[in-house]
């Protein structure tokens, strides 16, 4: 059988945090630390309003760059699916981190807007070319029953550098002398220097391809005709599964709602006249809870169906911004992000490693692009969405909102298998 399933390898083991990273090979490991300096790194989209504005720009200008980064994000993630296929992940990641420093040094020293608009959009674009490539990568690695868990270890890495980003580049901002350029440039040299590690660390194109050669039992002629599928099926392929494509709407959904917090809920909290502490602390807790106690969770988790977990989420999601449509005041608020925070570990990690299990392995960084293209998309739409309907409704968009997760999670009881569903033919 081709692919990677949920039953366990190596099952007499206990898989928990340590256990996986002390056995995952250097390359996994670099692949960790490269979300974690990716994220650490990503000065851009949390300085660049206040750059520009700091240059003369129009909030309108900076706001239009803020959606021109964005947009090229979610090019670059959708490409960067058909990429890792075609470069594998060491050269994938270092075309992406490479052209990424370059770019970025070079953002203070652009004399028009037009040509900050075309780096930032070029900045986004190269720097998630390397995400379904280290996704693919990281899965090809990884042992069936740590699959979670070593995603779990990838999202804690996310989470940890986008917390950290914006006090390491605030103390930049100050450290030289509240000037931009040792923000962009420090920036930079950390992009470059992940390059130098993942080329020194990660697989060549050839070993990379042999991950997903047949395991005991499997035809040698199957296996060599799948490879040769990449070039003749790629997204289209991926598209003709439609259980998947299910899966793919459930995730746009949920990346949608998802999105309502940091969007919806502050307009809210300033139309209500409630204090704008309440709604920091909220986001804090839900950064607390993620950082602090998804690793620990999801020891238990991870042998759980991903139906279960990933409809859990949802259906925690969907209590989470519902609560938020009664009276809007502090218990309110901390109570629906509670809820939410609580879904999103009990299910995040398994929805993030499914699409590495959902379909036949030579598909497989198609399955992982797709879902990080949805995933963008969805938190691009969403504040759009969001903001339209509370012109619309005002407080009303809460209950209206909590449906969108509640369509989610019977498309993912459509989607995903009880258990772990076998590789496609």
């Amino acid at each position: 059988m081709s692919g990677v399933t949920q039953e366990a390898t190596d099952g007499d083991e206990k898989v928990t945090v340590g256990a996986t990273l002390r056995q995952a090979p250097l390359a996994a490991k670099t692949l960790l630390v490269g979300v974690f300096v990716n994220r650490l790194s990503g000065f851009l989209n949390i300085f660049l309003v206040l750059f520009l504005s700091s240059k003369g720009y129009s909030t309108g200008q900076a706001a239009f760059a803020l959606g021109v980064y964005g947009s090229g994000a979610i090019v670059g993630v959708f490409f960067g699916g058909a990429l890792a296929t075609r470069l594998g992940a060491r050269n994938a990641s270092v075309i992406s981190m490479a052209s990424a420093s370059v770019l970025m040094a070079s953002m203070i020293y652009l004399p028009s807007y037009g040509l900050i608009l075309v780096t930032v959009a070029l900045v986004s674009l190269v720097g998630q070319l390397y995400r379904p490539a280290s996704a693919t990568l990281l899965s090809d690695l990884t042992p069936a029953n740590r699959q979670v868990m070593i995603f779990a270890m990838y999202r804690f890495g996310i989470n940890l550098g986008a917390t950290i980003a914006p006090l390491l580049g605030f103390a930049l901002y100050n450290l030289g002398d509240k000037s931009y350029a040792l923000v962009f440039w420090c920036e930079g040299l950390i992009a470059l220097a992940y390059a130098a590690l993942a080329w020194r660390t990660l697989p060549p194109r050839s070993a990379q391809a042999a991950l997903t050669a047949p395991q005991a039992g499997e035809e040698a002629d199957e296996e060599a005709a799948a490879e040769d599928k990449p070039r003749r099926g790629g997204y289209a392929a991926m598209m003709r599964d439609r259980r998947y494509v299910l899966y793919l709407v459930a995730m746009l959904l949920y990346a949608m709602v998802y999105a309502q917090y940091l969007s919806t809920l502050p307009l809210d909290v300033e139309a209500r006249n409630v204090a704008v502490l309440w709604y920091t602390l909220a986001v804090s807790l839900n950064g607390f809870i993620v950082i602090c106690f998804e690793l620990l969770l999801t020891k238990v988790t991870q042998a759980w169906p991903h139906r279960l977990t990933i409809s859990l989420t949802l259906v925690l999601l969907s209590a989470g911004v519902a609560l938020y449509g009664l009276p809007l005041g502090p218990a309110v608020i901390l109570l629906g992000t509670l809820i939410w925070s609580l879904g999103e570990i009990i299910g995040g990690p398994a929805s993030m490693a499914y699409p590495g299990i959902a379909g036949p392995a030579h598909l497989k960084a198609h399955y992982i692009g797709g879902f990080q293209f949805t995933w963008s998309l969805g938190t691009a739409l969403g504040p759009v969405l969001g903001g339209w309907l509370f012109i619309q409704l005002e407080h009303l968009v809460w209950p209206v909102v909590a449906v969108g997760s509640l369509v989610a999670t019977m498309l993912v009881l459509a989607a995903v298998p009880g258990r772990a569903r076998p590789v496609a033919e």
